[in-house]
């Protein structure tokens, strides 16, 4: 992994065998991002990307050993109880041009990928919640603006 600062973008290159989910938070921890998005590009030949299912409470993976282009990858970076915390989506296409995606747990560069991390002023952490079993914004009240909130029924 390389990487430079540049203004308040984080560009980082990987190179074959580099593991995309790994390299992003060392590159986060080692250069004090706590809260920023996440962009990126590239190749990989693994990958595991999964769904989460709400009622069951847990994740259902796919796992792709194949050669797939990243068409788009994109996230965020938080903290959880001071630690970073990453949360990353991928769109996958293979050479036929079909597209999996879901939540990126892990992918092997198989060329190169270009990661680009914009880092934002503040911190916002990540808490638990228990009615769909996964870790979430902690926007304080005194903190948040509420817009009128939209229903949509199925």
């Amino acid at each position: 992994m390389v990487y430079q600062w540049l203004h308040d973008t984080l560009v980082i290159r990987l190179d074959r065998g580099e593991e995309v989910v790994t390299s992003i938070e060392n590159a986060c921890q080692k250069s004090c991002v706590r809260l920023g998005t996440v962009s990126a590009i590239g190749a990989v030949d693994h990958a595991v990307v999964g769904l989460y299912r709400v009622e069951e409470q847990e994740y259902h993976s796919n796992i792709f050993d194949m050669p797939l282009e990243i068409v788009g990858l994109t996230g965020n970076v938080t903290t959880k109880e001071g630690k970073v915390y990453l949360h990353l989506h991928a769109a996958l296409a293979d050479e036929t041009g079909r597209v999996v995606g879901g939540h990126l747990n892990e992918a092997r560069v198989s060329a190169t990928c270009e990661i680009f991390i914009r880092r934002l002023e503040g911190e916002v952490e990540r808490v638990p919640d228990p009615s769909i079993g996964l870790n979430v914004l902690d926007l304080p009240d005194s903190q948040v603006t509420y817009l009128t909130q939209i229903s949509y029924e199925k």
